[in-house]
Formats: structure tokens, sequence, C-alpha cells
């Protein structure tokens, strides 16, 4: 069953009403009714591509946290075959937040790994609603080296609202975690592509996503504070996120503006969780464009491309 957004209502209208349509056509005079749903539909299909056209900040943010959105697991299944997951940090646990192991992309091996925010109540509740402790940040820098060691290019899938700011995680060291992640992230010797599919929050998505080329999803959202988070402490109130969201630039748009990230991967109309397998295919041809990149860079260069790229964003602003 679809779920719609607020702002999405003219087309849940319109849509609910060619539904309603299907189900009397069944009864009554089929040829009629046919040509009344193909009005509505192209109607509805219309109204959803001029509504997409010109979302706000607020309304991609609402978008980015669509609970039918693909998620990592989703990614994973469509783009990696031969996939073995690895789990724990051998240091205190696992942690469901964050998905990885290795694979194959398009015949190439790989490492993958990413934000799970589940898609079920128990599954929202087992991965922890993609927000990792530090045991996921650890898993994460066990994979990048791994991976380093075998020279196997690196993806991550960024999708979450921030590390987990829970006690327990405080004190296995959550800082410490992210900056131990960061740090595997800049240190790769070989490429890393990072896409932001969903929300990109804080110190949990940069921590992942350090990476030669950042990706972005059209509808999807990156910053260092969450649009509630930020209104709670500039107007001590979350009912301005809507404000504070327009005046963050958190949309791909915007970052692509500044070179915070290197592309915008287009999504299609209504956005990903309108057609996942199409979101997902595009995305699919993005990673492997911008690992086609990187290709034939030694360890040196990959290092300093990635150095250079974080580098310019302070300088050229």
């Amino acid at each position: 069953m679809r779920s719609y957004l607020d702002f999405e209502k003219p087309v849940a209208e319109l849509e609910a009403k060619v539904e309603e349509l299907r189900t009397m056509q069944a009864r009554g005079d089929a040829l009629a009714i046919g040509e009344e749903i193909s009005r509505l539909e192209v109607k509805a299909a219309h109204a959803l591509e001029e509504l997409y056209a010109d979302l706000t900040p607020w309304q991609k943010a609402q978008v980015a946290r669509h609970p039918q959105r693909p998620h990592c697991l989703d990614y994973v299944a469509s783009l990696i075959t031969d996939f073995t997951p690895m789990a724990g940090d051998r240091k205190f646990g696992e942690d469901e937040a964050i998905i990885g192991g290795f694979g194959r992309f398009r015949g190439e091996s790989i490492c993958i790994f990413g934000h799970e925010k589940g898609a079920t109540t128990e599954t929202r509740l087992r991965h922890n609603f993609g927000m990792a402790r530090p045991e996921g940040y650890r898993k994460a820098a066990r994979l990048m080296e791994m991976a380093d060691r075998f020279a196997i290019p690196v993806v991550s899938l960024v999708d979450t609202a921030g590390a987990y700011p829970g006690i327990g995680a405080e004190e296995r060291g959550q800082a410490e975690a992210i900056a131990r992640s960061t740090e595997a992230c800049l240190g790769l010797g070989v490429p890393n592509v990072a896409v932001i599919v969903g929300e990109g929050g804080s110190g949990g998505a940069i921590a992942i996503a350090t990476a030669n080329r950042v990706l972005m999803l059209e509808n999807a959202i990156y910053s260092v504070i969450s649009p509630e988070g930020a209104a709670s402490i500039l107007w001590r109130e979350t009912s301005k996120a809507e404000e504070a969201a327009t005046n963050m630039k958190i949309t791909a748009q915007d970052l692509l503006r500044f070179g915070i990230v290197d592309a915008i991967i287009a999504e299609p109309a209504g956005g990903a969780h309108r057609d996942p397998a199409a979101a997902i295919a595009t995305t699919g041809e993005a990673i492997k464009a911008a690992l086609a990149s990187l290709a034939g860079l030694d360890r040196v260069a990959i290092r300093r491309q990635r150095r250079d790229k974080f580098l310019a964003i302070g300088r050229t602003l």
C-alpha cells in the first residue's frame, strides 16, 4: 500500500479516484470507465511531475525519509552478486545499523557497506533506524582495512539521521569510532565511492562518506544536523524545522554548487520510493561511472585526489 506525504495530497486524491474507478470497472461500463481512468492517470502523472519539479528543502527532507524509499539492503540485493556479509567489530559486538560485506559489482570484486533503516517495525528496531553505535563504525573501518589490504574498491551507502546518541554508545567511544572510520576512509589506497541515498546526518554520515567520489540522489539531504535539531538549538522549538531546512542548504542541488558532492543521481518521477527498481538501477550506473573515472590511479594518486577534494571545499567556498 502506497504511503503519501502531506504535500502529496492532490496526487493522492487523484490516485484514490483511479483505484475507486478500477473497482467499479469490473461491475459497470468498462469502456466508459476505462476512458475516465486513463484521463485521471494522465492528470495524476502530470500533477506529480509538477509537484516534484519544485520541491522545497523541507519537502525534500520528507521525501528523503519516506518509509518506502529503498534502503541499503535493497541496493545490495539488486546490485551485488555473491554477497558475503561480515559481522562484528572484534571488540564488543555486532551492530546491524550498518550492513556490510564483500561481493561482486558488475563482475568485479567490491566492498560495500551502509546504513540500514529497516522497512517494517521489527526490522527498524533491529537496525536501530539506521543510527549506528560505535560497533557499526568499527565494523566499517574493519571492512575498509580488509578492502585496502586486498586492493578491492569500496562503496558506501549513506542513510542515517545521525550516529546513535545513547549513553551506552557514548561510553563505548562513539566519537572516537566515528573519527577512526573517517580516518580509515581518508587512508584508503583504493577508490571509494559514497552515495547519499536518503538522509546524510552529521558525523554519522561523514564517517563513511569521506570518499573520492560523493554522489547524492536527487531528493536526498546531507547536513551537519537535522532541520529539527537546528531549530531546537536556534529557536528552542522544533516547529521551525521547515525554516531551518530552507536556510541550511541541505539539498543535492545546493551541495553540488558548493562542491561538497560530485554528482546528482536522478530519481524517478515522484521520488525513489515510487519506483525503487529504477532508482537502484540508475544508482548502479552512477557508481559504475564513478569507479571507472578512478581506474588506473595508483595508491598515492587515490589518496591525494581524496585529500585535495576535501581540502578544496573550505578553500573555494
